[in-house]
């Protein structure tokens, strides 16, 4: 293993006894035809779990659609490349030449599946345990910074709060259907944003909670646009 990186292992907190798979976890699919793309895919799935595992432990009560948000909001790109850049990892990757010229070490998407593909390449190295504790350093100040306040308020008052920080207009909400007896009523609502159409619909056995599960709806949207975009 060269000097370089033993130097990112030891930021790590892993000496990998395999100095090839970190080496495959640093090389970009520009660069040749063993690259990290099979690692990117294993380091995804690791840190989705244990991030998971972690919010399921530190916030008991929340339910499921707040635990994925935050979760979302924890392994989206942008916040895995903030953490591929405070490891200086873009130092470490190796590129195809069309890569280098166009600054491909600095770009969001190459920094994150990297880092996904060099907790890939731990787990092969050791073992789960291990694994695990790294993805947990790494994101110890992320976890930090939650507290109850995310996981308490209501999915109509995160997307509002999500929609006015970026300017936009506030939801519309229409019951579009009620049905059920008179005593076990059934309620579907449509939540749209005025300014590009974009629709969602929940159920429930309220208008409010009909309202809510259409927030909630609208607010999974969000985080799949964030995700992939």
């Amino acid at each position: 293993m060269s000097t370089d990186s033993r130097r990112l292992a030891r930021a790590l907190g892993h000496p990998f006894a395999r100095a090839d798979l970190l080496q495959q976890a640093l090389t970009h699919r520009s660069a040749g035809a063993v690259n990290n793309e099979r690692l990117e895919f294993l380091g995804d799935a690791l840190i989705g779990f244990t991030i998971a595992e972690a919010l399921v432990g530190r916030f008991p009560h929340a339910d499921e659609g707040t635990l994925s948000r935050m979760r979302a909001a924890l392994v989206k790109r942008e916040s895995l490349a903030q953490l591929a850049r405070g490891l200086e990892l873009g130092d470490y990757l190796r590129l195809g030449a069309g890569e280098l010229r166009t600054g491909g070490h600095t770009r969001d998407s190459i920094l994150a599946d990297a880092l996904e593909a060099v907790l890939g390449a731990i787990y092969l190295d050791g073992e789960f345990n291990r694994a695990r504790t790294v993805v947990l350093n790494l994101f110890r100040a992320s976890l930090a910074q939650l507290n109850d306040a995310h996981a308490s308020k209501d999915p109509k008052t995160r997307l509002q709060e999500l929609l006015q920080a970026r300017r936009r207009p506030i939801p519309e909400y229409e019951v579009l259907t009620v049905g059920g007896t008179q005593h076990a009523q059934s309620f579907t609502v449509s939540c749209v944003l005025p300014d590009d159409g974009r629709l969602s619909r929940g159920e429930g056995s309220s208008r409010r909670r009909a309202e809510q599960a259409a927030a909630e709806a609208m607010l999974i949207q969000f985080e799949g646009q964030v995700a992939h975009g």
